[in-house]
């Protein structure tokens, strides 16, 4: 069964942004965050994007909520989240 992943971006500075990448429906173990950042990253890389800030959520409510990433990066989208200021969009890796 694949994963269902949602993607959003916070921007960070006229050319720099980090890339969101939420897991619906799953809680993943540290060496699969790890694995999905890393494609992720391989994804962005495609696209020309060589260095990327990359930050993945987890949990569905604010309890539970875990994101995974830079501290910087967390922070800033934990701020973007608790704004509502992300649009997810369906993301396939």
């Amino acid at each position: 069964m694949a994963m269902h992943l949602l993607h959003a971006t916070v921007r960070e500075t006229p050319r720099q942004v980090i890339h969101v990448v939420r897991v619906r429906d799953e809680i993943l173990e540290a060496a699969e965050i790890d694995a999905l950042a890393e494609r992720m990253r391989e994804h962005l890389s495609a696209r020309g994007e060589v260095i990327a800030d990359v930050v993945l959520v987890q949990g569905e409510r604010k309890e539970t909520l875990r994101l995974y990433g830079n501290s910087y990066a967390v922070s800033r989208v934990r701020t973007a989240m608790f704004n509502a200021s992300l649009n997810w969009s369906p993301i396939r890796l």
